[in-house]
């Protein structure tokens, strides 16, 4: 457990941040992230987090050294998608009982389910992922896997990240220190380029990277490693002779970019793929990234070029959907760095923004959406589902961009919603993605099923020619009863 407390603490130790140079020794230490409570587990815990961050490695085997629900309930609950090895869709766990507990062999059978992948899978690496369990009993997991690694000759990593120690985002940080410790570095490419680069915080969600990499394959840019969203073992062994690299998710990875410039000298900038400036800009930083290290020149031209064919196909495609969408009100609960490039996004297409959400964003998250919007009105750290039906209900959004866990309070408001989060089916990154996501938005608004749902029920209502008959005390308490329990005020029945 020492060993593990020290972990999470050099996950705060961020050198190359030029805020946390400023500090003196003890808080710098604690470097620039919010301080997470051990135990403190809301919205998922550290062994959910490294799991979401290193599961889209796709050929690699990925082992839960745990009970067999703790690998059940965080099993697959990313969108990513691979283009190759399907090995990371196995699921791998060591099935703890109460007797292995008592009888002090999980040692021996996580060594046993080691073998037995190696022998019947032979990956490039096996994954292992200690829980709370496993975790508190004492089970010496990077033991086990330095013997296994020397026993059958390939790595297997230990991934420090039980449950207990804290949130999500820590897991996405101690996931990152694993590849540090163990990956990235340890393979020497035979084919390092001035053009490669690395793609950090990016999980290819619907498989929405393959819409911006043929842009970077037309620069001529290689992606040496994209981290995790569709990676290989090798790439990401690799990485550290990357010349530049561009943070998608600073909230999830920002620890692994920073020590990466620290360690190998690879320069970073944070930028986003959503919207059409936004993706112009990214392509820009990387292609300014490269020439500073050493790349010819000559590929800024190239990159403008490009930005000018795509930026005209897609501006074209989107001239049909300003006048439908032009003044609508959107409503963002989300966080991270969806909150401030979504925003930027709709912006560009004349879409306002009634509310964003930051309660995942970092602090240059939030300046970013303060120069966008201009004041900070419309940020909201978080809002109590009572408060966000009251504002669906009262009409202030037209639709709600969001996860799946408050798309229920969208729809009893009877207000058209969209997926934004990692359960989405459609891919919005990108020139194309950004005109899919447009798409979707007008499908949903101009959706004529909530017209039909704004309807007054047929209970609410009452032929226009009828004798009315006189009502007893009680019938009239009854109907009154009724009205209100539908949202209707007594003699309020209208024509149907």
């Amino acid at each position: 457990m020492s060993l593990l407390r020290a972990n999470i603490q050099d996950v705060f130790n961020e050198p190359a941040c030029e805020t946390n140079r400023g500090k003196n020794a003890t808080a710098r230490k604690k470097g620039c992230s919010k301080p997470l409570t051990p135990g403190a587990a809301a919205g998922g815990c550290a062994f959910d987090g490294a799991k979401i961050v290193l599961q889209p490695i796709t050929d690699v085997a990925h082992l839960i050294h745990a009970p067999l629900a703790c690998e059940g309930n965080s099993w697959d609950n990313r969108g990513a998608a691979s283009s190759g090895p399907t090995l990371w869709r196995t699921s791998f766990t060591t099935d703890l009982t109460e007797l292995d507990v008592v009888m002090g062999q999980g040692e021996r059978k996580l060594f046993k389910a080691i073998r037995e992948i190696k022998e019947a899978y032979r990956p490039p690496a096996i994954f292992v992922y200690p829980t709370c369990v496993t975790a508190l009993i004492g089970d010496d997991i990077e033991a086990v896997c330095k013997r296994a690694a020397e026993k059958f000759g390939l790595p297997v990593v230990p991934v420090n990240a039980p449950g207990f120690v804290g949130s999500k985002n820590l897991g996405n940080k101690l996931a990152g220190e694993a590849l540090l410790e163990h990956v990235i570095g340890t393979v020497e490419p035979d084919d390092a380029g001035a053009y490669d680069i690395n793609i950090l915080g990016e999980f290819n969600l619907s498989g929405e990277f393959w819409l911006v990499k043929p842009l970077l394959d037309r620069l001529g840019i290689r992606v040496r490693a994209c981290i995790p969203g569709d990676a290989r073992y090798f790439d990401i062994a690799c990485a550290h002779r990357a010349r530049a690299a561009m943070m998608v998710c600073s909230t999830a990875l920002i620890n692994l970019a920073r020590k990466m410039e620290q360690r190998w000298d690879i320069p970073f900038f944070e930028g986003s793929f959503y919207g059409i400036t936004d993706t112009s800009e990214a392509l820009r930083q990387i292609s300014q990234l490269l020439v500073k290290k050493g790349a010819d020149p000559e590929i800024l031209g190239r990159t403008e070029a490009l930005i000018a064919e795509e930026e005209a196909i897609a501006w074209k495609k989107l001239a049909a959907y300003r006048p439908r969408l032009e003044g609508k009100r959107v409503l963002l609960n989300t966080g991270g760095v969806k909150s401030w490039s979504v925003v930027h996004a709709l912006m560009e297409i004349g879409i306002e923004i009634v509310g964003t959400s930051v309660k995942k964003s970092t602090v240059e998250d939030k300046e970013r959406i303060k120069q966008i919007l201009k004041d900070d009105n419309h940020m909201f750290e978080q809002m109590a589902p009572r408060e966000l039906y009251a504002m669906l209900s009262e009409h202030k959004a037209d639709i709600m961009l969001s996860g799946g866990r408050t798309q229920f309070i969208a729809l009893k408001a009877k207000t058209p919603w969209l997926d934004i989060n990692q359960e989405r089916q459609h891919p919005y990154a990108g020139y194309d993605g950004m005109v899919e996501l447009v798409r979707q938005i007008d499908l949903a608004i101009h959706n004529p099923i909530w017209r039909q749902v704004r309807e007054p029920a047929p209970w609410d209502c009452q032929p226009a020619v009828r004798e009315e008959l006189p009502r007893t005390k009680s019938e009239t308490a009854t109907l009154r009863a009724v009205q209100e329990f539908a949202g209707t005020t007594a003699g309020n029945f209208g024509e149907c």
